[in-house]
């Protein structure tokens, strides 16, 4: 399965690239994977910096920078997105980042430790896409010095998409709702 990761695109959220710049690990995560992310997440990550502490103090041109590719997304593929989630409220951020994956064609993974982008992308069928970033981080064997907050760890995604799923049937067990740009 490692193996398998390697080989696809990583799209991250903000909570992520937070977190691995809090635990200096996004080295690691850029330098083993394709990271990439939306606009959107690149911005926000730049509010609230003058709450955070400095470890958590991310350089936007050093971000842009790491980053394989940071995508745009319009408001048509926000809307398209927004009809098929009716009832989950996504941050702006999130709703970029599952609307660019929706229209990509690849085998992309999605890292986002958020409970509403998880039902997210349980009912758009792309369950077996989400991954934790300790599990990203294990696969380019980074044993982080400083612990992930639970919300990272594989432990908990698997409790919380277990939790998402039994709120999400029927429409759990759909099929990936994948939108090419004509």
């Amino acid at each position: 399965m490692i193996d398998k990761i390697h080989r696809r695109t990583v799209l991250v959220d903000t909570n992520v690239i937070i977190e691995a710049h809090r635990t200096d690990t996004w080295r690691a995560l850029t330098g083993g994977y394709r990271v990439e992310t939306v606009e959107d997440c690149v911005i926000e990550t730049q509010t609230g910096f003058q709450l955070r502490r400095p470890e958590q103090s991310i350089a936007f041109s050093q971000l842009r920078a790491s980053l394989a590719t940071e995508h745009q997304v319009d408001d048509r593929q926000r809307a398209d997105l927004l009809l098929r989630i009716e009832g989950i409220a996504l941050d702006r951020g999130e709703e970029s980042l599952w609307a660019h994956a929706l229209g990509r064609a690849d085998e992309w993974i999605l890292c986002g430790p958020d409970k509403a982008s998880l039902r997210c992308g349980t009912r758009l069928g792309f369950r077996d896409r989400i991954v934790s970033l300790q599990k990203l981080l294990e696969g380019v064997g980074h044993n982080p010095r400083i612990a992930l907050n639970s919300h990272y760890t594989k432990k908990w995604l698997d409790a919380a998409l277990f939790e998402v799923l039994l709120a999400e049937e029927p429409s759990a067990t759909a099929k990936p709702q994948i939108h090419k740009d004509k």
